[in-house]
């Protein structure tokens, strides 16, 4: 917890030197926030998934393969304590943002704008309408575009934010799935966004619900449950985590092992995720 309050300190410092800082990177979820219950009312009504312990031997357990001697009585396999998930900062809304691509959307165009309002593209105005919540996405060019800045007199605006969004182009090697709050590239099922009122950006997170969902939406691969806060959103406020889950399929399907505020138990100084 001190490495938390540290970083709330560093974090209300600073300016974070950009402007895509306060990005509108936000849920695709469109119920009001006040419909998730407090975390005290939430904790006892949330279905847990049965959390993959990791079992470690103690130092002093035979190598694998070695034979116990003559009337020893093997040990059982110990789990860790819950101390190991490290610091519990209680019961979140847990919500779900992905990348949108043009070529996945049709109808009537409209003209996406950068900051200096030059028209980047010309997309469908449903790729924009969902472009300017989710905050990143890639045009049929292929070139991704993300969040630049808001209130912009030329764009167009936003019907879910009321806000009107101007883009940046980036380099797809450099960002291949857009940019968070931090200015970094962020990672489908790693990087999440959250309230940095509540949780500095660069905090590495374990929530422990999601240990054991896969990593494709062929159901394949086992996630660890390790996260880290690279993104904040409009929508985004308080005790509440984003999971960018980059494409919609893989949304669904977190989404039907997870759903939408079913609420997740979120850690910070886990042992068991890197940067700890």
């Amino acid at each position: 917890m001190k490495r938390l309050a540290a970083a709330f300190l560093i974090a209300g410092c600073s300016t974070a030197g950009s402007t895509w800082v306060a990005g509108p990177s936000g849920s695709s979820d469109t119920s009001d926030p006040r419909s998730f219950q407090p975390p005290e009312a939430q904790r006892s009504n949330v279905q847990r998934r049965p959390v993959t312990r990791i079992l470690e031997p103690k130092p002093s357990d035979p190598e694998p393969g070695a034979t116990a001697g003559r009337g020893a009585t093997a040990e059982p396999e110990r789990e860790p304590s819950e101390a190991s998930n490290g610091s519990e900062l209680g019961m979140f809304r847990n919500t779900y943002y992905n990348f949108p691509h043009q070529l996945d959307y049709g109808g009537p165009s409209v003209s996406l704008f950068d900051a200096q309002c030059h028209a980047l593209a010309q997309v469908p105005r449903a790729f924009h309408d969902t472009l300017c919540v989710q905050g990143s996405g890639s045009l049929a060019s292929g070139r991704t575009v993300s969040f630049a800045r808001r209130d912009c007199a030329c764009a167009r605006l936003c019907p879910r934010s009321g806000q009107k969004i101007c883009f940046a182009e980036l380099d797809p090697s450099a960002f291949p799935w857009g940019r968070g709050a931090a200015g970094t590239a962020i990672t489908p099922l790693r990087s999440v966004a959250v309230d940095i009122k509540v949780i500095p950006l660069g905090t590495p997170l374990f929530i422990p619900e999601f240990v054991g969902l896969p990593l494709d939406a062929r159901g394949t691969g086992s996630h660890d449950g390790c996260f880290i806060a690279e993104d904040r959103g409009i929508k985004v406020v308080g005790q509440h985590v984003d999971v960018f889950t980059g494409r919609v399929a893989m949304t669904k399907v977190w989404d039907a092992r997870i759903p939408t505020n079913q609420g997740v138990t979120v850690f910070i100084d886990s042992p068991r995720c890197p940067g700890n």
